[in-house]
């Protein structure tokens, strides 16, 4: 995945997560989106280029190894560490293993309830699929 394309997908996730609210960080005050980790909640921050300034990286809550796409509904943000230990675990599993769907149905979850329509303020072109 292209820089480019992994910052438009962070941005778009942490837009439509209500834990990412706007921030100002550093001597600058630059703005910055910050939330949590979908699996840990450990905080994350990201420009609002959608450039990662901590270890936030794009997690597909249905592997794209088993079907899962760029859509907004099966992104999130997570830390890298959880992102590859989720990977090592689970993206060689068969997909009706029941571990596997478990975590699956518990990241959707977890993300449903963290919806939100993005800020009306943030530059979010082009749109992925919804």
């Amino acid at each position: 995945m292209t820089a480019s394309k992994t910052h438009r997908l962070l941005l778009w996730a942490a837009a439509t997560d209500r834990t990412f609210e706007e921030r100002r960080v550093g001597p600058s005050r630059q703005r910055v989106l910050s939330g949590k980790c979908i699996h840990c909640g450990r905080r994350h921050t990201l420009t609002l280029a959608g450039e990662p300034l901590s270890s936030a990286t794009v997690e597909h809550i249905v592997p794209k190894n088993h079907g899962g796409d760029d859509s907004i509904a099966n992104l999130a943000i997570a830390c890298t560490r959880c992102n590859v230990l989720k990977g090592s675990r689970l993206d060689c599993r068969r997909w009706n293993d029941p571990v596997l769907q478990r975590v699956i149905a518990t990241l959707q979850d977890r993300r449903a309830q963290r919806r939100r329509d993005p800020p009306t303020w943030l530059d979010l072109r082009p749109t992925p699929p919804t």
